[in-house]
């Protein structure tokens, strides 16, 4: 294990050379550029669009259709998670929901007018499927209505807890078809009659991500801009299993943050004489932050491996999920209490809480622990708990 290293696997080391050296350029920029920064933004619940042209410079708007490894794609979101977490939901539903789903399931004349903008991040994407009253149960309670005229679908209803919603060029937009009761996606622009975007305040983490309340209000929406695709959760599902297993990888590199947090606090701070980092119950937390992010990445590594082989399953994208976020949420309670009451203020130098609020939020989102916990014991038992 080499003194001050983060991947105690030695997973990077799995990349091929060309890989590899993308992936510790992306590191380094991200870290001189907007790590220290984030807790400004973070604060004041601001995001900062100046980050936008670097992130596509640097290709973080393409990974999911530029040819890499999973593997590849993986450690790009933990690295970007690692510098903020939010940064990481922005890049990883901008590729996972927005350019690969508009790039499997749009036609043609969407691909080419969208994807060369959101590649390069001069377009922003969110993907509006949770609901006010639909959350847990959205598969099968979306009450947003979609209804046909002509060449033209108008769409009525609400979704909540939209991430970049106030931000969005154009938004995925999943409805319920009035006419035969199957769910379908629609490009909505952000700027269509009868669309509104209210900004989600006071939140307790990912303060940077613009979450957003979205309202339809008769919104009309060309046929042209139906994802021919999307008829059916079912295609909405393929690609949600995905997300479920890039929001591990966000875990791993959340750990990794609060990893480097704790050590360079315990080094500096100096209590009763002596550095934190001599004292033993310290050690055994910096530890313990240490293995809970090396075991998510050790399972990560294999999601990446059912990945590329096409073979990862439902309940496996969940475990990682739950498991994965539940470790880092472990860590940076851990980490939020070595740092005594200096956790308690966020602040340029003060970050625990900050990577504490982070954890909550993704140990909740893209399916709540429990209910991730529910869809892995259907698969061990045969039972549904969910009715």
């Amino acid at each position: 294990m080499a003194e001050g290293s983060r991947d105690l696997l030695g997973a990077a080391e799995l990349l091929p050379p060309e890989e590899l050296e993308r992936l510790i350029e992306i590191d380094r920029v991200l870290q001189e550029t907007m790590a220290q920064q984030s807790v400004e933004f973070w604060n004041r619940e601001e995001f900062p669009f100046q980050w936008l042209k670097p992130l596509g410079d640097l290709g973080l708007g393409r990974v999911q259709v530029d040819g890499t490894s999973r593997l590849f794609k993986g450690l790009v979101y933990a690295v970007v998670a690692r510098a903020d977490v939010s940064l990481c939901a922005l890049v990883g539903i901008h590729n996972e929901l927005i350019v690969g789903m508009i790039d499997r399931l749009g036609s043609d004349a969407q691909r080419a007018e969208w994807l060369p903008r959101l590649e390069v991040f001069d377009a922003v994407g969110s993907f509006a499927l949770t609901e006010p009253d639909h959350g847990s149960d959205v598969a099968g309670g979306v009450a947003t209505s979609a209804r046909r005229e002509g060449d033209t679908w108008i769409l009525n209803g609400a979704k909540r807890w939209i991430g970049a919603g106030t931000i969005a060029d154009v938004v995925l937009t999943w409805a319920r078809d009035e006419a035969d009761g199957v769910i379908k996606a629609f490009l909505v622009r952000g700027d269509a009659p009868g669309f509104t975007a209210t900004k989600i305040e006071n939140k307790a983490g990912l303060r940077i991500m613009q979450n957003a309340d979205l309202t339809f209000d008769e919104v009309r929406v060309p046929e042209s801009d139906r994802l021919p695709g999307s008829d059916g959760f079912d295609k909405a599902n393929e690609l949600l299993l995905d997300s479920r297993a890039w929001v591990g990888w966000q875990a791993v590199g959340l750990g990794h943050a609060v990893l480097d947090d704790a050590r360079s606090y315990a080094a500096q701070r100096v209590q009763f004489g002596k550095p934190l980092a001599k004292f033993q119950l310290i050690q055994e937390q910096i530890a313990r932050i240490a293995g809970n992010a090396t075991a998510a990445m050790g399972m990560m590594i294999q999601m990446a491996r059912l990945q590329d082989d096409g073979r990862l399953k439902m309940a496996q994208a969940a475990m990682a999920k739950a498991t994965c976020t539940r470790l880092v949420r472990e860590a940076a309670s851990l980490n939020r209490d070595l740092h005594g009451g200096n956790g308690l203020v966020t602040e340029p130098g003060h970050i625990a809480s900050k990577l504490w609020g982070d954890a909550e939020i993704i140990y909740t989102y893209e399916g709540t622990y429990n209910i991730n916990s529910l869809i892995v014991g259907r698969a061990l038992t045969g039972v549904s708990a969910f009715v």
